[in-house]
């Protein structure tokens, strides 16, 4: 299983010193890549936890990032498609392909704010036809051949995307989502899944078998289906419910047990930690605490 690490994005943490050290740093340590996540808005009123208070847009981040290292992986889970144009998107992560030399993964996700749904005039439904032709529309603007797109939801007349993505084909493409036909869709077309932080071990466990069935039934290896999980972190504190929960020691055995239920890459998300990805925490704490999970939990040791 991959170790990968949160890109800073949330919080007080979300500068430009700590996006750019702590990617030079993940590199340094031997993390294999960097995610952010995307959140636009905070409503008034809206009930949302810290993590979602204070966002850095997640494209920029990472390009940011890619600036200042040469290898650790540079990935988005997710960016919500209903929000903006897949020919838009599509320029976008081929950008961030082409400067960062390949490195860049990308996941969508179809959203759950009625607040960021109502501010981007949005709407997500239907989600299983909208997700696989705004897929198509990217694979089609990624190959750089002169094509076009005739769809329900999505239009591209005769035309050509230059410069292409790095990666042939152009990134790779996760999927997130939590019903069972999301799961499938994930295993069907995309080259992983991408799980929800509120996911326990078992829902990941479960998940992982739904997504490599479907890849097996059409046609694909199972075996080289990514999933794709955002770990989140409770350093020092033991909770039975939180697999990296406790000492690192613990931490570590909570990994081994992800890795057990088929999980290839797991990240170690820093901005769930309300004392690092508050927009309330001290910034001086929040930096000194990431720096020491960070390098407690590095996969070179």
């Amino acid at each position: 299983m991959l170790i990968s690490c949160g890109c800073p994005v949330s919080g007080v943490w979300a500068d430009p010193l700590s996006v750019s050290g702590f990617a030079m740093r993940a590199e340094e340590l031997g993390y294999h890549g960097l995610w952010a996540f995307q959140r636009l808005l905070a409503g008034e009123g809206q009930d949302l936890a810290p993590v979602y208070r204070s966002v850095l847009d997640p494209m920029l981040a990472l390009t940011y990032a890619a600036a200042r290292t040469s290898a650790v992986r540079l990935g988005v889970a997710v960016i919500n498609l209903p929000y903006l144009s897949p020919t838009y998107l599509a320029k976008q992560a081929t950008t961030l392909d082409v400067l960062s030399g390949g490195r860049f993964d990308l996941g969508l996700g179809t959203g759950w704010s009625d607040v960021e749904f109502a501010a981007t005039g949005s709407d997500p439904n239907p989600r299983g036809r909208r997700t696989e032709e705004y897929l198509r529309v990217l694979r089609t603007l990624f190959a750089g051949e002169v094509a076009s797109v005739e769809g329900e939801f999505y239009r591209v007349p005769p035309s050509r995307m230059a410069p292409p993505p790095v990666q042939p084909g152009g990134p790779p493409i996760l999927l997130g989502g939590t019903a069972d036909v999301a799961l499938r869709r994930a295993g069907r077309i995309a080259a992983g899944w991408v799980s929800s932080s509120r996911a326990s071990l078992p829902d990941i466990a479960r998940g992982a078998q739904i997504v490599r069935r479907a890849a097996e039934e059409a046609g694909r290896d199972p075996g080289a289906v990514r999933i794709v999980v955002r770990g989140v972190v409770k350093a020092g504190l033991r909770d039975d419910a939180v697999p990296l929960s406790g000492t690192w020691d613990q931490i570590r055995d909570g990994a081994q047990r992800y890795a057990e239920a088929g999980v290839t890459e797991l990240f170690y998300d820093l901005n769930w930690d309300p004392a690092i990805g508050s927009p309330d925490a001290d910034p001086r704490a929040a930096g000194e605490r990431a720096e020491e999970i960070l390098t407690a939990l590095a996969p070179n040791g």
